[in-house]
């Protein structure tokens, strides 16, 4: 398997240090509002890195936390804590907002078929560890005390290792660019970035230290638990573009200076969502929750837009390239998501023949090349498209499938569209009791029209046909009853 490993800058091939076992850390939300299209990308990205790693008969730990304190209003070292404001501003205790926001988390997750991670844990729940990982950073001398705050020496470490180069910049340029916009006296140096904040009066998330009662910056809490569950390496870390600097920057920084090595052997970072050109994201004031796609609830939507459609509009494109978001395209994405559906369920349908005069001998093989080429879901989508013409034409009975081949045809879709891809085909919508009365009601009129017919009752038998596609329907007659779409 070949991943593309940010700090390399280049595809590698996928070596875990501790084989069959592997290691892997992905950031998950900041917890203070309801989840947008730019956090459902890194979820499904990691959720098919997830499942490729298990079929591969990996055993995969798979670490995504959950920021719930430290993650400031203005940058990382300043401001309100952004649960804590939200806390503040709806009266509630912040642990209430945590808790509110990761349920609906945890629901949109659910709706997006996106597996739960093995272990999830909080920020918060782990300051005993960080506190300690930041007295490690202490010891070796790449930190320093500061009116009761603790901020890490970016100078001096970089006169030892290189702080910059997961995201390729150098100090001197970062320095250029910050100067001017620091007004915190107690850093030594603008790029100095905070390991714990002393707590102002007003700040209601604090817990005791050694040096202060405050709480941890916002860098800290992955380097701490990513070390406690995976270890001081393990194999792969994650997380989108917008995290490498500073957040992953400043993780490899804390790292090498509590332990003397680096943590992480691979970085991978999905891109960013945009709109017009622009990152999607609360910060921009521009973004769409999976709520409102859901409900069809905003200006820029032309209608609800299923969890599934979300999901395959995500794996259209490489997890490496900018997506730019338009109801458009994810109109496509669902009429995409519509002929896989009605492919699948055609294929559950195919009668073998003796033997075969379509060749579909290669497609797991393409299908397996495509996803070892560093999670090139596009080309697994596009090969499964392809094989939509072969089911279809032997649906239509213009050609035949053996037993073997069927059964083989029907192993590579459940394989790689659902187990793999993460799609839900089986029903062109939800699975619950409505939807199935819904089809069932369907299925019992077009089985009185079959009877019509058989009856030879043109008038009863037209009469159902036409009504349903005024309604939308689209009847399409077999030899061996009938098929219908919406």
């Amino acid at each position: 398997m070949q991943i593309y490993n940010t700090l390399t800058r280049q595809k590698q091939e996928f070596k875990p240090l501790n084989p069959p076992n592997v290691g892997l850390y992905v950031c998950g939300p900041t917890v203070y509002g309801d989840a947008h299209l730019g956090h459902a990308r890194p979820a499904i990205t990691f959720d098919i890195l997830y499942r490729y790693l298990m079929h591969l008969g990996y055993k995969v730990r798979y670490v995504r936390n959950i920021t719930d304190v430290g993650h400031l209003e203005h940058d990382a070292d300043s401001g309100e804590d952004k649960i804590a404001k939200k806390a503040r501003l709806e009266q509630l205790e912040p642990m209430e907002v945590v808790q509110y926001y990761t349920n609906r988390y945890h629901h949109d997750m659910e709706l997006l078929g996106v597996l739960p991670p093995s272990i999830e844990p909080h920020a918060s729940g782990h300051i005993i560890e960080q506190i300690d990982y930041i007295q490690k950073i202490l010891d070796a001398g790449f930190a320093y005390v500061s009116e009761g705050s603790v901020y890490f020496d970016v100078r001096k470490y970089n006169e030892v290792y290189h702080y910059g180069r997961l995201s390729g910049r150098n100090i001197d340029d970062l320095y250029e660019t910050t100067r001017d916009l620091d007004g915190q006296s107690e850093k030594r140096f603008p790029l100095d970035f905070a390991l714990w904040k002393k707590a102002s009066p007003q700040h209601i998330m604090h817990w005791h230290s050694p040096w202060s009662e405050g709480f941890p910056g916002w860098h800290l809490e992955c380097s701490a638990m990513g070390t406690k569950y995976l270890g001081e390496q393990f194999d792969i870390h994650g997380g989108g573009m917008d995290l490498m600097f500073p957040h992953h920057e400043c993780e490899i920084a804390q790292s090498c200076a509590a332990l003397g090595h680096d943590t992480v052997r691979y970085w991978m970072h999905n891109n960013m969502i945009t709109i017009n050109g622009k990152k999607m994201g609360k910060s921009y004031n521009n973004f769409i929750t999976l709520e409102q796609f859901f409900a069809g609830d905003h200006p820029l939507l032309s209608k609800p837009f299923s969890p599934m459609t979300i999901r395959l509009f995500i794996l259209m494109a490489h997890y490496r390239s900018t997506v730019d978001f338009s109801s458009s395209a994810l109109e496509a994405a669902e009429k995409g998501l519509t002929r896989l559906q009605e492919t699948y369920a055609r294929l559950q349908k195919l009668q073998p023949s003796k033997s075969s005069t379509m060749d579909i001998s290669n497609l797991r093989e393409r299908c397996e090349q495509a996803m070892a080429d560093d999670l090139n879901t596009p080309l697994v989508v596009s090969e499964l498209y392809d094989s939509a013409r072969v089911i279809n034409t032997i649906a239509d009975g213009k050609a035949a499938i053996s037993v073997a081949d069927l059964e083989e045809l029907k192993s590579v879709w459940k394989l790689f569209a659902e187990d793999l891809l993460g799609l839900r085909l089986a029903d062109s919508a939800t699975d619950d009791s409505h939807q199935q009365a819904y089809h069932k009601a369907v299925d019992m009129l077009l089985d009185m029209r079959l009877e019509a017919k058989q009856r030879k009752d043109w008038t009863t038998s037209d009469l159902i046909r036409n009504k349903l596609t005024e309604l939308g329907f689209v009847i399409k007659d077999t030899k061996d009853g009938y098929e219908w779409s919406l």
